[in-house]
């Protein structure tokens, strides 16, 4: 009897043990993962009298405010959701009505859960459908508006034209176009001088991508301020700039496949020099070449 008493004491210890364990690691997580964002600050660019650009990190974020209230396209990372609050309220105050995702990523749904608590989350029918797959997603983080080709947003004395062009960046991209304000948000259909990150796992398409890019084109005018998913804000000149990178891509690996040439050989021979500086942390010029070669 003695026996067993201490074996269930001991049991009952290991267990508390264990369990402390595991919340000390949840913690310790976390703590690593505020500590990733503690000095990022979110910073404002006034495109016109109602129209902002946030950047911070991840995903630049579109903001309208007016007398309508505030709207928002996309939301970084979770732990900056307090962090983007308070600068939105340096605007005006009160919490978002709609926020518009652009795709699924989470450097750009974040802060769905955050803001999705008061606000309403309004995405294409394949940003609900990733998101949801994902048991971990609370309900909050889920868009509760979404949509297969076009929505409009009349909001803020403007109309938000939320446009849906096919598989590109991923197979849920949405384009934001303020009709009024002459503000467009491309999401991550633009990668301000940068390589482009194509999700083939998520549906993303290079030719769709390319030919996305090139519908917009043909939607602006050269006045029109662009809010590219990472980068400065753009002009259409820059986003030209960024078409030619892409046909002249697709048309160097079509040339090198057709006569035959391997991965590993088209590596070594490395892409055009004016491309070279387009490189960055997370697609270098071997990730690119390894997109354009697995899907062309």
């Amino acid at each position: 009897m003695l026996f067993n008493t201490l074996a269930n004491r001991n049991k009952r210890l290991k267990n508390i043990s264990t369990c402390a364990l595991i919340v000390g690691m949840t913690l310790a997580g976390q703590s690593v993962a505020d500590d990733r964002f503690k000095d990022v600050a979110i910073t404002s660019t006034q495109l016109t009298e109602s129209t902002y650009m946030f950047v911070g990190a991840g995903g630049n974020i579109g903001v309208s405010v007016g007398t309508d209230g505030l709207l928002i396209i996309d939301d970084q990372f979770a732990p900056l959701a307090d962090k983007i609050t308070a600068s939105l309220n340096m605007l005006q105050a009160g919490m978002p009505k709609y926020i518009v995702n652009t795709h699924y990523h989470g450097d750009h749904t974040g802060g769905n859960a955050h803001f999705g608590e008061k606000g309403t989350i309004v995405a294409h029918h394949n940003v609900l459908k990733r998101l949801s797959s994902d048991s971990k997603t609370p309900s909050s983080a889920l868009p509760v508006i979404t949509f297969s080709d076009h929505i409009s947003i009349h909001f803020n004395q403007d109309t938000l034209d939320v446009f849906h062009l096919g598989p590109g960046h991923t197979d849920g991209d949405s384009v934001v176009r303020w009709e009024k304000a002459n503000v467009i948000h491309m999401g991550d259909l633009f990668f301000k001088d940068r390589f482009p990150y194509v999700d083939l796992d998520g549906g993303g398409s290079v030719m769709g991508y390319r030919d996305n890019v090139a519908a917009v084109i043909a939607k602006i005018d050269d006045n029109v301020q662009i809010i590219p998913g990472h980068g400065d804000l753009a002009n259409k000149s820059d986003l030209l700039k960024f078409k030619h990178m892409l046909d002249d891509s697709i048309n160097w690996m079509k040339a090198h496949k057709d006569q035959g040439h391997s991965l590993q050989d088209i590596k070594k021979m490395g892409l055009p020099e004016q491309y070279k500086t387009w490189s960055w942390a997370f697609i270098n010029e071997d990730k690119w070449i390894d997109t354009l070669y697995k899907d062309l």
